[in-house]
């Protein structure tokens, strides 16, 4: 039996992990119909901190993580703060306002986001095709804002959207800070996590989210921590890691939308919305004009 070479077997982690995130959307609209943003990002993080725990007890690195647990306590604090706690409450505001479809159909154009984040804070130049990738990706966005009706400009929920879009200046704001960090990718997360996990129980004690649970939804959360929030991430940077063409496996996040799309309409009994097929093509075209100019340069 042929032993699978280092490019094959970062495109099946790749595809794992990119398969796990085209669940997610389905995963959030059904948990968010029975907890509250805040619910249920407190037990995806409690789900997803054992997980990442656990993975680095099975690999021995304990020490390494209580090492940098001492060392770091105020950079991860300040990292858990901007992701898990404040940028996933935003994500997941959207998501309980919007039909998912749309929410995470916006939440892709962070790629777009991050280029233009980029030149305050690392300093870099914009590009022509950043530019014209900007100007499909939001015009994606705006169609699918308005349903279609963009000369009107009546957007279907004005504030779900405006989360949206806020969710993608912070997850381009925490990986360009991310760049700085010195501490290992999975070692870092886990900090991340855990220091965040008093931040989001603090929260909802404060607004009283403690209190009363609908157990229905818990399984999704669940669901979420353990692979939205843990797996994936493990399979996505085991990738990362094992392939010669980085590009390649990036390329591959293309199809976690429209598989997204499928799953909700097959599980979260949610109507494929023709404006959202026209948005959300107009977002991977631009998406795709910016991997190929780097690809290029």
């Amino acid at each position: 039996m042929k032993t699978l070479t280092n490019n094959t077997q970062a495109i099946l982690f790749g595809l794992g992990a990119v398969l796990l995130w085209s669940t997610v959307a389905t995963a959030f609209s059904i948990s968010l119909k029975y907890l509250s943003p805040t619910q249920l990002l407190l037990v995806a993080n409690i789900v997803s901190l054992i997980f990442l725990v656990s993975l680095i007890v099975f690999k021995g690195h304990l020490k390494e993580l209580i090492t940098f647990a001492k060392q770091s306590w105020k950079s991860s604090f300040f990292f858990g703060a901007i992701n898990p706690f404040i940028y996933y409450l935003v994500l997941l505001q959207a998501y309980n306002m919007l039909p998912a479809q749309e929410a995470q159909a916006i939440n892709y154009t962070w790629a777009i986001m991050l280029s233009f984040m980029a030149v305050p804070i690392l300093k870099q130049r914009l590009k022509t095709a950043d530019y014209i990738a900007a100007g499909m990706c939001y015009f994606g966005v705006l169609y699918i804002s308005t349903r279609g009706q963009i000369t009107s400009l009546e957007f279907s929920n004005a504030t779900g959207v405006a989360f949206a879009l806020l969710s993608t200046v912070i997850w381009a704001i925490y990986w360009l800070l991310n760049t700085k960090d010195k501490r290992p990718s999975l070692i870092g997360l886990t900090l991340n996590f855990a220091c965040a996990l008093p931040l989001i129980t603090l929260y909802a004690g404060i607004t009283g989210e403690l209190n009363q649970w609908n157990k229905e939804g818990l399984w999704s959360a669940v669901y979420i921590g353990l692979f939205e929030m843990g797996l994936s991430f493990v399979l996505w940077n085991q990738a990362l890691k094992l392939t010669s063409n980085t590009s390649q496996v990036a390329n591959l996040i293309f199809l976690s939308p429209l598989l997204s799309i499928v799953w909700l309409s097959q599980f979260a009994g949610e109507p494929i919305l023709q404006s959202t097929l026209v948005g959300l093509a107009f977002i991977l075209i631009g998406l795709f004009v910016q991997n190929w100019a780097k690809k290029i340069k």
